[in-house]
């Protein structure tokens, strides 16, 4: 059993570990760790976690209170940007053997200078069923591409879209929003933070994914976002339209402000064998961050498998449940399993932000086999009549 101590950061022995308490001290961060706002999200006291879609709601992108940047993570390093892609072999007309249609037959550059915005929405809307092949280093505006029900999209090798210079804190490189069966395949998507002459928000994302169904991404690369590397949400169009069976394979995040990932809602979520590192500049700076905006959000068959994280400013994997109760009772299942974290300032694993107040949340948190460098979980703030909250043969140090 776990006493009600001052130290809410806590270790954990390699024997199951089972917590249902409610710690009211405030996070204690030794080592350098970076202190979770009460909530997550940049900063922005007066409302949840601003993400993607609040702007679209009516919140507006206005500039967050608070939200400096964060001082535990060295500045990211770019990840090596991917090697100049020759045309295939045999890309004479528009449609290979296999049913492959090149990007260049729509009008794309890859040029590595050309706006290509246009060109490559042109040639998603006109490969939907087919396999769309994107091979040149694509550079785009901020107003992002929609993909499609039924669209297949692979990168070759050394393929790129990158963002042309610009000054928004609001963007989505790729947008999954209310369709079904996508195949994404080794994407590489750059936010050019460099670039980017705002000077506050959270929202620049490289790939969202918002009430969509049944959609496979294998081997996506997400750098210098200005907000998150992948972004999971509820529809934006749809009442109750929340985003089920998402798989993403060998996700690779780095440099991004805000988090590697951030799960808002979501039914039958997998990710697979991720890396989040080098995360922060505005908070929470997380490698994965799990955070309802509100009650309608869903948590059911989360599953996380062989996580790592590294150098992320805010925690490498954060739970903040504040504003998730409310008139519907809620169930949640998150399961996390064989993460490691190599050193976070923010901490390995961070629970918070839970008060009942007369509402039904329950269910299960777990954490099994991690492998954290220093600290172990964090609870702080959770309600013992929520969900539970376990840790099981966890190794520290």
């Amino acid at each position: 059993m776990i006493k009600n101590t001052p130290a809410a950061r806590l270790p954990v022995s390699n024997t199951e570990l089972t917590v249902r308490r409610k710690f009211l001290t405030s996070l204690l961060a030794g080592g350098g760790a970076f202190v979770l706002a009460a909530c997550g999200g940049g900063g922005d006291a007066a409302s949840p976690d601003a993400v993607a879609d609040r702007y679209r709601r009516g919140g507006g992108a206005s500039n967050p209170s608070g939200a400096s940047s964060s001082s535990g993570a060295s500045a990211p390093a770019t990840a090596s940007s991917p090697a100049t892609a020759s045309s295939p072999a045999g890309a004479s007309s528009p449609t290979s053997t296999q049913g492959v249609l090149l990007d260049t037959s729509f009008g794309v550059k890859g040029d590595g200078t050309t706006n290509d915005r246009v060109a490559l929405q042109r040639a998603i809307d006109g490969s939907i069923g087919q396999i769309l092949l994107i091979t040149g280093q694509s550079r785009i505006d901020v107003a992002g591409l929609d993909l499609r029900t039924n669209s297949h999209v692979r990168f070759a090798s050394g393929a790129s879209i990158k963002l042309l210079a610009h000054n928004t804190d609001t963007y989505e490189i790729l947008r999954l929003a209310d369709v079904n069966n996508v195949t994404l395949e080794s994407p590489y998507l750059d936010g050019s933070k460099e670039l980017n002459s705002a000077k506050s928000g959270e929202w620049g994302m490289g790939i969202s994914i918002n009430g969509a169904t049944n959609c496979t991404i294998t081997s996506p690369t997400t750098i210098n976002c200005w907000g998150d590397g992948i972004y999971i949400n509820n529809s934006d169009s749809k009442s109750n339209g929340y985003s089920t069976n998402i798989t993403v394979n060998s996700h690779h995040a780095t440099g991004c402000r805000r988090q590697g990932v951030s799960i808002i809602s979501g039914s039958g979520i997998t990710f697979n064998s991720p890396l989040w590192e080098n995360i922060g500049g505005t908070a929470p700076g997380a490698g994965l961050d799990i955070e309802p905006n509100d009650n309608t959000a869903v948590f059911q068959n989360i599953r996380i498998v062989s996580p790592t994280t590294n150098n992320c400013a805010g925690g490498g994997i954060n739970v903040y449940f504040g504003f998730f109760p409310g008139p519907v009772n809620k169930t949640v299942s998150i399961s996390i399993t064989g993460h490691t974290d190599t050193g976070s300032p923010g901490g390995s694993f961070n629970v918070q932000g839970l008060q009942l107040n007369g509402y039904v949340v329950n269910g299960s948190i777990t954490s099994a086999n991690p492998v954290w460098k220093k600290t172990g979980l964090s609870l702080e703030d959770w309600d013992k009549n929520g969900p539970t909250v376990t840790v099981s043969n966890a190794r520290i140090g």
